[in-house]
């Protein structure tokens, strides 16, 4: 499973990250590295981009980024 398919109120878990996308090192630094765990907040209309808390922090991302993250839900 994915960031992109998690629902509203959802937590996970990040347990792997596609590094062959240059753009998940940006992210990373920003906090989503592997175990850390993530909330669903909401979408745009369209469903991109999404929205995370993500340590207390609000963060967004493109749809096509959060498919980059394989999640455990918790």
């Amino acid at each position: 499973m994915t960031l992109a398919e998690l629902k509203k109120n959802q937590k996970a878990r990040i347990m792997d990250i596609n590094l062959e996308n240059p753009n998940m090192i940006r992210l990373m630094i920003l906090g989503l590295v592997e175990n850390a765990e993530v909330e669903f907040i909401s979408a745009s209309l369209g469903g991109d981009p999404i929205e995370f808390d993500l340590y207390g922090s609000a963060i967004s991302l493109r749809k096509s980024e959060a498919k980059e993250f394989q999640i455990e839900i918790i």
